[in-house]
């Protein structure tokens, strides 16, 4: 932990700009429950997203940058592998020391949080399901974000029916020949390290592989950059095979494993994408509140308005029940419990949809303001919108739920 050590350490010349908003915290007790350790990492990952992040955030959208240095700098930190192991450079942090870092790190952006997200989520797989040789070739690059990584699983005709997924891997000596495609892919084209679940196998899950493939490889080509409501920081784009010949050595796992691994690494997907819904909504509450305070309507602020003051405190409060239930998703993935899954996804469909909902009032109490693009509020709305979509709409988080709740003995 020593880099998230070595930056706590400057904060003990607080600026006014971190007690401010640690007032605001405090008051809606995102630092509730958590050791003096956390708190420590949410101090470090706060200051990064007021100081690195938020002042431009508005044009990394505007003009689709992709902030490169910027989530550097966030790895030396410690955040670009926080839950993978020590000894291949990640920080070996726990699935709620990560949830807190992503919510605080949202406060700054969403978007370029999303993607830090997914990023650890991709660096977690080849380091829990790899070799020694993998892991030793590709965690300390991703760690440090020397190397950024693409998760590769929903194609042009596979949505939410994962499992029926075309893009084959046709054994070929000591080399797997992929063909096929992969759709809305984050970091797609501006990456190094695509985790691709592919067929080589027959039908269904049970057929399906997981392969690293590296930027470069002969027959791995990109479409166009995709135009996006929000999510802007970061590309998306197709990723192509065309008879691209991948290593046996890069199989992650055994054949027909893909699918497993990347369902496990969905359940931490949808704490992390739930977690960067928490830190919009917190930064929500904060603008609306802030924007009560100053504008004046019928001759007093809009402070004054018992209406307003009510949808203020209901939004609070879902803010801290929705960081309840990600927290105690997060611990439960950690330890590893029968009710894990589950609970990922009640986090995943209640947490996304509650923060949408939080931030889109942020956005009304704004009036035509809200509108606009000067006012960050409408930027956190467009940015949240899609997570109620990716790492398993929240259709699918229905099922999950309902199957688990009548299949139970």
């Amino acid at each position: 932990h020593g880099a998230i050590w070595e930056w706590g350490a400057l904060l003990k010349s607080t600026t006014e700009t971190v007690l401010h908003i640690s007032i605001f915290n405090s008051l809606l007790t995102a630092a509730h429950g958590l050791s003096d350790e956390q708190r420590e990492f949410q101090k470090v990952a706060f200051d990064f997203a007021a100081n690195e992040m938020a002042p431009y955030m508005a044009e990394w959208d505007h003009k689709e940058i992709f902030p490169v240095e910027t989530m550097r700098k966030a790895a030396q930190l410690g955040f670009g592998g926080i839950y993978v192991q020590p000894e291949v450079g990640g920080s070996g942090l726990s699935r709620l020391d990560t949830s807190v870092i992503f919510e605080a790190l949202s406060t700054g952006c969403v978007s370029t949080t999303a993607y830090i997200s997914i990023h650890n989520m991709c660096a977690w797989m080849i380091d829990t399901f790899g070799n020694t040789e993998q892991r030793e070739k590709y965690c300390p690059d991703l760690c440090s974000m020397e190397k950024f990584a693409s998760y590769c699983l929903t194609e042009p005709g596979s949505g939410s029916d994962a499992a029926s997924l075309l893009t084959t891997a046709q054994l070929k000596g000591d080399h797997y020949i992929l063909n096929g495609s992969k759709a809305f892919i984050s970091g797609g084209g501006d990456t190094d390290v695509y985790v691709v679940m592919c067929r080589t196998g027959g039908k269904g899950a049970k057929g399906i592989s997981c392969l690293v493939v590296e930027k470069g490889t002969p027959g791995l080509s990109f479409g166009k950059k995709e135009k996006k409501v929000g999510w802007n920081s970061q590309p998306t784009r197709a990723v192509i095979f065309e008879d691209c010949a991948v290593p046996v050595a890069n199989r992650l796992g055994e054949e027909g494993q893909g699918f497993t691994i990347a369902m496990k690494g969905l359940n931490g997907g949808r704490i992390n994408i739930a977690s960067c819904s928490l830190g919009a909504a917190h930064a929500c509450v904060q603008l609306a509140r802030d924007h009560l305070l100053v504008r004046k309507q019928f001759g007093e602020t809009l402070s004054n308005n018992q209406y307003l003051q009510f949808r203020l405190a209901e939004m609070a409060t879902k803010l801290v029940a929705s960081r309840l239930l990600v927290r105690e998703a997060a611990t439960a993935l950690q330890e590893n419990r029968p009710d894990a899954v589950s609970l990922c996804s009640m986090a995943k469909l209640f947490v996304t949809d509650e923060c949408f909902n939080i931030c889109n009032q942020a956005l009304q109490m704004h009036g035509g303001y809200g509108y606009l693009k000067d006012y960050a509020v409408q930027q956190f709305v467009r940015d949240i919108r899609v997570h109620q979509i990716l790492e398993g709409t929240n259709e699918v988080m229905r099922m999950i739920i309902s199957r688990s709740l009548l299949t139970e003995s």
